[in-house]
């Protein structure tokens, strides 16, 4: 799997980098599906860049409608104000790296190569210098914004959660764990194993991404060592 480049876009992909293409602003005609996304992707992009360079709560609505080329009431129909477009921002780069993931709520394999999966995906997302200086945005900022906090939350680590709750609820995956660990702590125990101290790090910009080898190896010693500790 492809480690998202240093300079790879924020969060958000841009599929449209140029200000004069007709992804900005308004086409003759009713727009096409693909025009409409290639606007939308610009406009995350927008977001996210503003966001991770000025702060959450330094940017306003206006600034990033006036960026992105678009009307604010743009912005309020289609995510219902920052706090929407944030949380759309992280879904969308979240999907980068689980979108192409088979299910894990329905994925045959044995339970070690779901994991592992799951797991080097995991960390190629926490890994790009995006999500360091969102990690790090949203510590600095928790307190006197709270939708932040709870914006970051609930788009990113309570849906990671989820998905690997419903892994761990399939009864044939659940057979094979320990029945003394409660059921609500595999997911925070799996992710704990994977990060090591890595959240402590998100606070330091790092000189050099980890290779694609060095994030295999990480994953794979995760697993084991989460496994050791929950299979029945």
């Amino acid at each position: 799997m492809k480690i998202p480049d240093q300079n790879t876009a924020a969060l958000a992909d841009l599929d449209c980098p140029d200000p004069d293409s007709p992804c900005f602003g308004k086409v003759a005609g009713r727009p096409r599906a693909a025009d409409k996304e290639a606007r939308q992707q610009a406009l995350l992009h927008t977001a996210a860049q503003l966001f991770l360079e000025k702060g959450y709560s330094k940017v306003s609505l206006e600034m990033i409608a006036r960026e992105a080329h678009v009307a604010v009431r743009t912005i309020y129909v289609k995510f219902g104000g920052k706090a929407g477009l944030l949380n759309a921002v992280i879904e969308n780069g979240r999907a980068r790296f689980f979108s192409s993931m088979t299910d894990m709520a329905s994925d045959p394999r044995p339970i070690r190569e779901v994991l592992e999966d799951f797991a080097v995906r995991f960390l190629e997302l926490v890994s790009i210098p995006s999500f360091g200086n969102l990690h790090r945005m949203v510590v600095a900022e928790a307190r006197t914004t709270p939708e932040l906090a709870q914006t970051f939350y609930q788009a990113g680590p309570k849906r990671t959660r989820e998905q690997l709750t419903r892994f761990f609820d399939r009864p044939e995956v659940r057979a094979q764990m320990r029945p003394d660990v409660p059921r609500d702590m595999l997911a925070v125990h799996l992710t704990s194993c994977l990060l090591g101290d890595n959240m402590i790090r998100m606070l330091f910009p790092e000189e050099q991404a980890p290779t694609e080898a060095e994030l295999r190896a990480q994953a794979i010693k995760g697993v084991d060592l989460f496994l050791h500790g929950v299979m029945a």
